[in-house]
């Protein structure tokens, strides 16, 4: 693990040299000062709960966490006002133990260029020494135009986004979940449409880890009943997953956490890179899917957050997509439902 630890830190370090190289280049300009997501698909907008939840306190914890921990709960997410506003709802005491308690997301799902880098300093500077996460979701024809449709609208708009994103990081750690279903979904565009759409996230990618080195940058690996381990591995590879940290699967998504772990590795090892990881979205996937993505359903909360994996290849299993905040069928995605939390906490 410490020689695959070095190998991320030197690609970082190559990561901000060529930053700097495109910067003096002209090809690559400064953050202006400045200012949900998927079922197969989906969106959210905010995310969590207030505080922190440790990863380990021990040495022996310590070494087992492949993220630096613990991580953050955000005090001013969907859930956490709900439940403030609602004591005397018989709902209450279940959603806030079960949901609200625990760490999930943060949407950056709005093309807001005046204000997004003040709104993600204040989120690094608020997470304090936890680790944050962030899911970016903003990419041009986002979810073909589904029930998460939007993003920024051209391709440089999109870039001048990314650059305000990651001139709000600092130096701060960081999990950043770069566009669910970018890949996965791409099928809607023509092949120039994606080749556009794959250089732009390898901009991304290279723009956020040069701008903070502690930031860690997961693609898009879709979820195990979707494509091919193959398909999505070449998808990947052509989108700069080799200068990211990994692999995210099943975000938005309910395929078990056995299932993405096993596909999740066939497409690290369809890559072919050891440094690569990978992190799988447990919110929503305690029962497994009934092959329905939108707000189905007899669906259950999964395993809790945690960034000690007792897997090598597994940096963090997180709640990406919030509990409770919709698909797009029960309510617009990324809308808190209390009906919708309630079920997956008692499911």
């Amino acid at each position: 693990m410490r020689a695959r630890i070095l190998r991320r830190l030197h690609r970082t370090s190559l990561a901000g040299l060529l930053g700097v190289g495109l910067a003096v280049a002209g090809l690559a300009s400064a953050a202006p000062a400045a200012e949900t997501a998927s079922g197969d698909r989906q969106a959210a907008g905010v995310s969590e709960a207030a505080g922190a939840v440790d990863a380990g306190d021990t040495a022996d914890a310590a070494d087992a966490a492949q993220l630096p921990g613990p991580l953050y709960i955000d005090p001013d997410s969907q859930v956490r006002r709900w439940t403030a506003a609602n004591p005397g709802d018989s709902r209450q005491p279940v959603i806030a133990d079960r949901i609200a308690s625990q760490p999930q997301a943060r949407w950056l799902s709005q093309y807001n260029p005046g204000t997004v880098q003040q709104q993600v300093a204040g989120y690094m500077s608020a997470a304090g020494d936890a680790l944050p996460v962030l899911a970016v979701y903003g990419i041009p024809n986002r979810d073909c135009g589904g029930a998460s449709s939007g993003g920024a609208p051209d391709l440089p708009s999109y870039q001048n986004w990314i650059q305000l994103i990651a001139a709000g990081l600092g130096d701060h750690p960081v999990v950043i979940i770069l566009e669910t279903d970018a890949l996965a979904l791409e099928d809607c565009l023509d092949q120039s449409g994606r080749d556009a759409r794959h250089a732009a996230l390898r901009q991304a990618v290279t723009t956020l880890k040069s701008a903070d080195p502690q930031a860690h940058v997961y693609l898009d690996g879709g979820h195990s009943g979707w494509h091919s381990p193959a398909d999505q591995a070449a998808r990947l590879s052509a989108s700069g997953v080799a200068e990211a940290d990994g692999v995210f699967t099943n975000v938005s998504n309910f395929r078990t956490t056995a299932e993405e772990l096993a596909y999740g590795k066939q497409i690290l090892a369809a890559i072919g890179d050891p440094d690569l990881n990978l992190v799988v979205d447990t919110s929503r996937n305690g029962n497994g899917s009934n092959g329905e993505w939108c707000d189905p359903s007899g669906r259950a909360l999964g395993t809790n957050p945690t960034l000690e994996t007792g897997d090598d290849a597994v940096d963090a299993l997180l709640w990406v997509k919030p509990p409770g905040e919709a698909d797009g069928c029960a309510a617009g995605a990324g809308q808190f439902v209390p009906d919708l939390a309630y079920a997956l906490a008692t499911n």
